[in-house]
Order: C-alpha cells, then sequence, then structure tokens
C-alpha cells in the first residue's frame, strides 16, 4: 500500500514537471519571487498547452473586518468588477462629479433611515433624488468592461471569491495575452473606482435572501456557525448580516481596501506556458509601483473551550437536515491532517463508515457527508451534514453516529483502511492539480494562509498518521462537550 501511494505521488510530480523526478523536485519547480513592496510572485512553468492560469490571493477576508466594515471583504469583491478610472467609463471626468452626489446622497439616506421615528416623505424624496442621479451615471458607464475585454481576447473563467481568510481573483488566458492581464489587474488595484455602490449594496441583499434566509442548507450553516463560536469572528458570516450590510459605507469599502488590498498581504501565481524571466520583468513593471500597503494583523480574540453541548433548532418548512460540528485544530498543527483522515474514514465515498451504517445498512439518512469550516487561517471546525429520511427523528440520526464516534475511540482502524484513506486524499489531490488552475489555486491559496510548501510536505506529513493518532484525536475532539448539534426542519422532530 505504501508502494502505492508513493507511485501516486510520483505520477503528481510528472504533472508539475513533465517528468517522474524525486519528491525533493517539486520544490524546486516552484519559482518564488518577492517584490520590494511585499508582494510574492509563484511561477510554475508548463508548456504543454499555450495558456496561463493567473491568480491573484489576498490574505485578507472576513475575518479582518471590524463590527462596522462586517461584509465588506465580500461586497469588494463585486465592487472590484465594476472598473477603474478607464475602464468601465465612458468619460471618468465627468462621471467622477456624479459618483460624489451619488455618495453623498447616499449617506444622507443611510442618515435618515436610521432616525427613529424614520420620516417616511424624506426619504421617499431622497431616494427619488438618489434613483435620478443614478440614471443619469448610468449613461456614463460601459458594463462588464473587464469581461468583455478578457472574453474577446480568449480569457475564460474570470471570476473572483471571498471567504474568512482570503479574497482571490483568476483568469485563465492564452499565453500571448499575459501582458493584458498585467496591465487591467494592476489598474484595478491602483485606479479602482466603485461605481454603483448602493445598487450593488442591494443586490448583495438580495444574494444574502436567497443563499441563507430562503435556503434551508444555507440558513442551517450560518445559524450552526454562530452558534458554535461565541468569540471568535469566525462566527459571522462572509457576507454580513442584514444589518451590516445596510450600514456599509462607500467609505468603509474604500478604507477597507486602500489598507489590506495590498502588495504586504498578496499572491501572484502564474501556471503555465510562459518565460518566467520575462514574466517577472513584466510583473515588476505594473504591480512593482504599487504602495505595499498594511499587513493584515493577526486576529487575537480566541475562542474558548466550549466546555458542553450546544444544540440549536430550526422551524423551517422544508425536508429535515441536521450539521454536528466539533472544534479543531487548524494547519499546519499534526492534528489537522489526522481530521483529514476521519473525514475520509466518516463519510468520503461508498465504503465510507457512515456511509455504509447510515445510508446503506440502517437506511437512517438519505445522504452523509463532512467538510471543514468555517477557515483555516484559525481553529475550525469538523461538520458532519445529514439528511434523515422520512420518519427518522434527529436523536436517532445523532446516536448512529456517535456509534461510529465510539467504534473509532476503541477499535484502532486497521492499516489496510488508514492507508487506503491515505490512497483516496493522494488521488484526490492530484486531480485538483491536474491542470494550470487548480495548481495556480492550491499555490496562491497555500501562500497566502501561510506557505504554499505545505503542498509539498502534505504527502510526508499525511503518511506518518497511525492508527493511534487516529483514535487519540476522536478521543479528544469528538465529544459532547466540543460538539454544536443543529437541526431544521417542520416541527421538532427530536
Amino acid at each position: 500500500m505504501i508502494g502505492q501511494i508513493f507511485r501516486c505521488l510520483m505520477v503528481l510530480l510528472f504533472l508539475l514537471t513533465g517528468t517522474y523526478v524525486s519528491a525533493g523536485t517539486l520544490a524546486d519547480k516552484v519559482e518564488q519571487h518577492q517584490l520590494d513592496n511585499g508582494a510574492t510572485v509563484l511561477f510554475v512553468e508548463r508548456h504543454s498547452s499555450p495558456t496561463v492560469s493567473a491568480y491573484i490571493s489576498f490574505g485578507v477576508g472576513s475575518v479582518n473586518e471590524t463590527s462596522v466594515q462586517r461584509g465588506a471583504a465580500h461586497l469588494l469583491e463585486h465592487m472590484l468588477f465594476k472598473g477603474t478610472k478607464t475602464l468601465g467609463t465612458k468619460d471618468y471626468k465627468a462621471e467622477k462629479k456624479l459618483l460624489a452626489e451619488i455618495e453623498k446622497l447616499g449617506e444622507q439616506i443611510d442618515h435618515v433611515k436610521n432616525q427613529t421615528p424614520v420620516n417616511d416623505d424624506q426619504l421617499s424624496r431622497l431616494r427619488q433624488q438618489l434613483k435620478q442621479l443614478q440614471d443619469q451615471h448610468r449613461s456614463l458607464v460601459v458594463k462588464d468592461e473587464f469581461s468583455k475585454i478578457y472574453a474577446q481576447n480568449g480569457g475564460v473563467g474570470y471570476n473572483a471569491f471571498t471567504g474568512k481568510d482570503q479574497t482571490t481573483y483568476l483568469i485563465n488566458l492564452p499565453a500571448n495575452k499575459l501582458e493584458l492581464w498585467a496591465a487591467i489587474e494592476s489598474d484595478r488595484l491602483q485606479n479602482a473606482v466603485f461605481r454603483e455602490f448602493f445598487t450593488e449594496r442591494d443586490v448583495v441583499h438580495e444574494e444574502r435572501r436567497r443563499s441563507y434566509e430562503s435556503n434551508p442548507g444555507g440558513m442551517l450553516y450560518e445559524t450552526l456557525i454562530a452558534t458554535a463560536f461565541k468569540v471568535h469572528p469566525y462566527r459571522d458570516p462572509v457576507i454580513g448580516w442584514n444589518s451590516d450590510i445596510d450600514n456599509l459605507s462607500l467609505e468603509d469599502i474604500r478604507t477597507f481596501f486602500e489598507k489590506y488590498y495590498r502588495p504586504a498581504n498578496m499572491a501572484i501565481t502564474l501556471v503555465g506556458d510562459f518565460d518566467s524571466v520575462n514574466a517577472l520583468a513584466m510583473i515588476k513593471r505594473y504591480f512593482g509601483p504599487i504602495d505595499s500597503g498594511v499587513k493584515v494583523p493577526i486576529v487575537t480574540d480566541k475562542e474558548p473551550p466550549q466546555n458542553g453541548q450546544r444544540r440549536v433548532h430550526i422551524s423551517y418548512d422544508a425536508e429535515p437536515q441536521m450539521m454536528m460540528a466539533f472544534h479543531k485544530p487548524t494547519l499546519p498543527a499534526y492534528d489537522d491532517y489526522v481530521f483529514d483522515l476521519i473525514m475520509q474514514l466518516l463519510t468520503e465515498g461508498r465504503t465510507s463508515r457512515l456511509y455504509q451504517s447510515l445510508v446503506l445498512k440502517q437506511q437512517l439518512v438519505a445522504s452523509v457527508g463532512s467538510f471543514t469550516a468555517p477557515g483555516s487561517r484559525y481553529d475550525n471546525l469538523m461538520i458532519l451534514a445529514l439528511s434523515p429520511r422520512k420518519g427518522v427523528s434527529f436523536k436517532q440520526v445523532e446516536d448512529a453516529v456517535y456509534r461510529e464516534i465510539e467504534r473509532l475511540k476503541t477499535d484502532p482502524v486497521t492499516y489496510a483502511e488508514l492507508n487506503k484513506a491515505k490512497k483516496q486524499i493522494t488521488t484526490g489531490m492530484l486531480q485538483r492539480l491536474q491542470d494550470n488552475s487548480g495548481l495556480a489555486r492550491m499555490l496562491s491559496s497555500y501562500q497566502v494562509l501561510g506557505d504554499w510548501r505545505y503542498l509539498v510536505d502534505y504527502e510526508k506529513n499525511l503518511k506518518k498518521v497511525s492508527p493511534d493518532d487516529v483514535m487519540n484525536a476522536t478521543k479528544k475532539y469528538l465529544k459532547t462537550d466540543n460538539e454544536t448539534v443543529a437541526t431544521l426542519g417542520r416541527g421538532e422532530n427530536i
């Protein structure tokens, strides 16, 4: 079995380098540079196709927001697609004046709507004035110009995502369009114009309604996280609470962006068909002049030990769902590797323990899965997600889960089962790294979380995990005093 894992690693290295090499060569193939302003640059040359995956990640997310900024990182993701002083506008000089008027009027509306009692007549008049200004402004805007330029030049997968710990902007494009990417993205960082702010804030409200308030799964997850964390800012949703979105100001967004979305917190990752010497010179030319910015501070809020089970039920007209969460350490702690294997053993695939027991044999649930959340920079949760079948109570499911957890505590997992799980994890990683974008995403992500070399050492550390490690971690963390249970459905179903 160890030999099979080793061969799997050799295939991974072949995909990264084009030849079978020793494990140490993987680190050599990732070329790292540091710009004078603090930006980290990661390169992997792959010349199998004339394309490049370009990722820009910032080690900043919703966990770095203050109580008056909640939702800022997510709303910024929206706003940074709105263009710059030269892109997205027909006449920036004329537009700039209108934008200032819109911001001033929008702030006035926010002030009036927060008064007690609210002057509805005044609020209605102000909103009508804002609409008139927004209509004027709309005539000066070129919608989605970033996307159009990339599409016209062969770019695909243009996107962004924001999480608790990081924010990433990405594109896959032809190799001969790499300088176009550098010009657009450096311009966005230096000359972003936050157009249509108040309109986009309403869009985020609607996104929140769809994803959480009228979505049973989103509602359950959000409630679970807010119950499991009492102190750490992981408890707050990335999108923000409704009151947060209501009160985010354009100045809040601008300040957050100008402070943290800067080279001090940035990793630029290119994977594909390019020459690293020329690419580095180009990146220095476009991104080098950007001010360093402020390093994102460490979050000092620390979640205290739970010391008692927490339970919450959401009465909602939907099929029953439940989640069981346990606090755990995050990477690079050794027990984080152990948890990768615990989740693999319990829920991954048709041969996993919970699938075999709860889905096939006892037929208590229609589905079972596991994942870690809500972030990876600070201690997080292992979450089990289950969908009870009709007529099955949450308690029946929970009892059945605990019977399987107790097996892990009392009966050491066999080396054969453990090695099979290790191989499955390694194969899954291999699949994610097969294309340029998958590798760029993982390098970029792990760099802003700490160090991309986590990928190099992952296989070695995973192989160290023993049956005793699995048993000890299960005893230490998978216990009721460390657990939060969230359920959702019609009535109580307990």
